[in-house]
């Protein structure tokens, strides 16, 4: 038996690199999955997979930086399955590690939008749910090692990063001390290989560049990593683990 059998997931950012990877970990571990993405294409195409190797998957386009999306997720996992016990907010966009000084208002809006105010909405919904639950429900945050360190990610991707994180860690004291029924956790990825991995760093801020350059080397990871991470948070295994910050980075962060 797997060890989400019986459970209801929402993943956000499901069609494409953690959230696809993640998403489909949590079907292939027994979860019904609301898959929560932008692109329609790449959405259907999950559920399909899913779907098609045994697992239970359903689709809704979904931009999180607009609260009534994120209302209709968690809506469309209670219209189809019941109940809402886990939600994974792993959507966000990167800002090509620019600095302060060239940072323009439009990209801090969007970067904020879809990083800080995307995991809000979703996380506010499902609490909501949660605590008319006698099962409670428990939150993964997709953090970042730019969440918990100044320089793995531009101004506005860090400052996200470190709200996501207060996010999680507020959820938890609030909520977190009825015996454990509402959880909320983070992962702090370092750098893995997604559809968001800049191909030509050319084209990045160079101030940011000497900064992040100036780290010395690191290993990369894929998004199968940081699904494994999604799992244990999600899970039982982790019922004890409440308003963390895990680091998912083959020791990048130590030196």
């Amino acid at each position: 038996m797997g060890k989400l059998k019986g459970k209801v997931a929402v993943v956000t950012g499901a069609g494409s690199g953690i959230g696809r990877a993640s998403a489909k970990l949590l079907a292939k571990e027994g979860a019904k999955v609301v898959l929560a993405e932008f692109n329609e294409a790449t959405m259907y195409e999950v559920m399909d997979e899913i779907n098609s190797d045994g697992g239970i998957a359903v689709a809704i386009k979904t931009d999180v930086s607009k609260e009534a999306d994120c209302e209709a997720m968690v809506k469309k996992a209670l219209d189809e399955y019941g109940k809402l016990d886990i939600l994974a907010n792993v959507a966000g966009i990167t800002d090509k590690m620019t600095s302060i000084e060239n940072y323009s208002n439009e990209l801090l809006e969007q970067v904020m939008a879809v990083n800080v105010m995307g995991p809000f909405f979703a996380s506010r919904a499902a609490v909501r749910v949660f605590k008319e639950q006698e099962t409670g429900g428990t939150i993964v945050n997709i953090a970042s090692v730019a969440g918990t360190f100044g320089a793995r990610g531009g101004t506005g991707y860090t400052m996200a990063k470190h709200a996501v994180i207060g996010l999680t860690k507020n959820i938890a004291a609030f909520y977190g001390r009825n015996n454990g029924k509402i959880r909320a956790n983070a992962i702090a990825p370092g750098s893995i290989l997604t559809n968001i991995t800049p191909k030509d760093t050319s084209s990045l801020d160079e101030i940011g560049m000497a900064a992040f350059t100036d780290l010395g080397p690191f290993n990369r990871g894929v998004p199968e990593d940081i699904a494994a991470a999604v799992l244990f948070l999600a899970s039982d295994d982790s019922k004890f683990v409440n308003g963390e910050v895990l680091t998912v980075d083959s020791a990048w962060t130590v030196r």
